[in-house]
């Protein structure tokens, strides 16, 4: 659920240049991603419960606080959720210019939202079916350029390409390499779904480092040595080098690749997201409407409807403003789960953890310094976005201040909580 393939990354070599977005390829997965993966370690293998990040902020620092995390989650994943269309679109464009017409890209992506609701609605079963045989799809067009590129050493220095509307600098760049590396802590809402997390979680996500940030620079180092100018990078762009690189059928291979990835994640997180909702009505902190399973699949049909609609309505904002606005709401969610870390500390210092952050109390206040401060420039880069004529700063502030109001007016008219539905059910396998 983090990484669906060198797909979405162009953008940070026309930022960048390639020298400095291979050293960002590689230096951020250990400020942002491995901290990251260390504190999800700990929590999950200590409190493996439904809902995950916001089971364990509630538990660490109340209802309030629990609140806000799922609602800065859920908010977080309307801009996140709608970069997986933009870029199905994106790469289904590159090889049917027709689809950019009018509004016929936003309806493809509608579809897309439309199709992994009901596949979800279905059950997880079928999320992990898809899942697996779309990872050896998605690597496949990219080792075959990886294998191509040492025979064409710098004969690619004059070639001619698309002309680029891409506006994005390194710092743009950067924070799609961010974007490129988050998501650490989706998996941790379905724990219960999962055998053994205790052990499973803290061996998946260091090994899930390693092997993302592998599959994200060898490409782009094999294009390199090639000469391709990295003006000629933009998102959809590797489309364009698969044909350079081994004709028609490479580019068909990778374009039917970028759209599987976008498809493929999506479908993925439908099922992660969907769990927040369904953990807060079982908690009797959302209506029990919200907690309904379907008979058949024990999907949580209604959450998954209702979170469609909100991804539906992002669909129009475009990749670098969604990943803007979802690097910052997402990262005041991900401050709460390291604040959580060491509220845990503090106050069940013998909470049975099978996975511990290195270096006592002060490891555990350190893994989370370098994540928090990368977060800063997202906020620099949302001063120069706009959204409903306010700047993407503004108004991801509003969002996230109406999360203090919704859980007001939630309190205001259940100060006990909402009913509880039934019994926490056993969800699908």
């Amino acid at each position: 659920m983090v990484s669906g393939g060198t797909y979405g990354t162009e953008d940070i070599v026309h930022g960048a240049g390639y020298g400095k977005a291979i050293l960002i390829l590689l230096l951020t997965p250990l400020l942002w991603s491995l901290p990251t993966a260390f504190m999800i370690g700990e929590l999950s293998s200590a409190l493996p419960f439904e809902g995950g990040y916001y089971a364990w902020v509630r538990r660490a620092m109340g209802n309030f606080w629990g609140f806000q995390e799922a609602w800065l989650s859920l908010v977080a994943s309307i801009f996140d959720m709608a970069i997986y269309p933009t870029l199905f679109v994106a790469y289904l464009t590159r090889m049917f210019p027709w689809f950019q017409e009018n509004h016929r890209g936003v309806a493809v992506a509608l579809g897309v939202v439309i199709v992994c609701a009901i596949l979800n609605i279905m059950g997880v079963k079928v999320v992990s079916t898809t899942s697996l045989w779309l990872f050896f799809a998605l690597s496949a067009p990219f080792a075959a350029i990886f294998v191509i590129a040492p025979f064409k050493i710098h004969a690619l220095a004059n070639a001619v390409t698309k002309p680029t509307t891409s506006n994005v600098d390194i710092l743009g760049g950067l924070l799609i390499c961010m974007w490129n590396y988050m998501g650490w802590d989706n998996a941790s809402t379905i724990a219960t779904e999962v055998e053994r997390p205790q052990r499973t979680y803290p061996r998946a996500m260091l090994v899930a480092v390693a092997i993302v940030c592998i599959t994200y620079v060898l490409p782009f180092a094999a294009m390199w040595i090639t000469g391709l100018p990295a003006s000629a990078w933009e998102t959809g762009a590797w489309a364009d080098v698969a044909e350079l690189m081994g004709g028609p059928v490479l580019r068909i291979a990778l374009v039917a690749g970028g759209m599987m990835s976008g498809f493929g994640m999506f479908n993925a997180l439908v099922m992660s997201y969907s769990r927040l909702p369904l953990a807060m009505a079982q908690d009797g902190m959302l209506p029990k409407v919200f907690g309904k399973l379907h008979p058949k699949s024990r999907a949580p049909w209604v959450a998954i409807i209702a979170l469609a609609v909100g991804w539906g309505l992002a669909l129009n904002l475009g990749f670098e403003r969604l990943v803007t606005l979802d690097i910052m709401i997402y990262g005041a969610s991900l401050a709460l789960e390291f604040v959580a870390l060491i509220f845990l500390r503090i106050r069940e210092p013998e909470l049975k953890r099978p996975f511990r952050v290195p270096g006592g109390l002060f490891g555990a206040i350190a893994v989370g310094i370098p994540p928090v401060l990368l977060l800063g420039f997202a906020i620099i880069r949302s001063e120069h976005e706009v959204v409903l004529g306010m700047s993407s700063l503004w108004f991801g502030l509003i969002l996230i201040g109406a999360g203090v109001v919704a859980y007001l007016i939630n309190h205001a008219l259940k100060p006990t909580g909402w009913a509880a539905g039934e019994p926490k059910p056993e969800m699908a396998a």
